[in-house]
């Protein structure tokens, strides 16, 4: 079910999908025109949730668009539009989806459920010039890893190093706020301004780069 669908000033399009229906309930919402694709990839992949994650994406889609159009991947495994009508930037994590789009400028969307796995992780990611309250270790933890996911998907290069490449400066989580972070892995060196909020059940990061057209 579409929770979320969000206009922003800068154009961007973003929406939440919460993924509680079942695979038949899903088929029954997808658009027909379009329902042998969806067969197709039923048929060729066994991961239940691969197939709920699949289906919620394009009817989160189509529902914020009122239109159908074609989801592609990049032999990276970035998402792009056959049409070329939007940029767009794709997250799954348990139970919900996100997708952000603009016409313009690239983007970037991570949503993550909340959980105490990311603290056996956060040396992988995080490094020691990096900052984490204590007294919020976990989820700043997490917000560090989302928006690193963000801007992961939204760097237009290859071999990015989380903890070697993406920086991300020092703040204090808040209920919502700006995360400013910097990418050392392209010649431009650029730092962006992510956007960051703090859900019962989950973290949400965007990112819009607007300097780029």
């Amino acid at each position: 079910m579409l929770i979320r669908k969000d206009y922003f000033d800068n154009g961007s399009l973003m929406g939440i999908w919460k993924m509680d229906e079942s695979i038949d309930e899903l088929l029954k919402l997808f658009p027909p025109s379009i329902r042998s694709e969806a067969d197709n990839y039923i048929n060729s992949i066994g991961s239940k949730r691969r197939v709920i994650e699949w289906l919620s994406t394009r009817i989160m889609l189509f529902e914020l668009l009122g239109e159908i159009k074609i989801i592609q991947n990049h032999e990276d495994g970035k998402p792009y539009l056959a049409d070329n009508s939007y940029h767009i930037s794709i997250s799954h994590t348990k139970d919900h989806a996100a997708i952000l789009l603009n016409k313009v400028y690239p983007v970037g969307i991570d949503i993550e459920i909340k959980s105490d796995r990311v603290e056996k992780l956060a040396y992988k990611f995080i490094s020691e010039n990096e900052y984490i309250d204590p007294e919020k270790k976990i989820l700043h933890q997490l917000l560090h890893w989302s928006a690193k996911e963000c801007m992961f998907k939204l760097i237009n290069a290859q071999g990015i190093d989380f903890k070697k490449h993406l920086f991300i400066h020092k703040f204090t989580p808040s209920q919502n706020g700006i995360i400013t972070a910097t990418e050392y892995r392209t010649k431009e060196t650029r730092t962006y301004n992510l956007h960051y909020e703090i859900h019962p059940e989950y973290v949400l990061t965007w990112v819009v780069d607007t300097l780029k057209n």
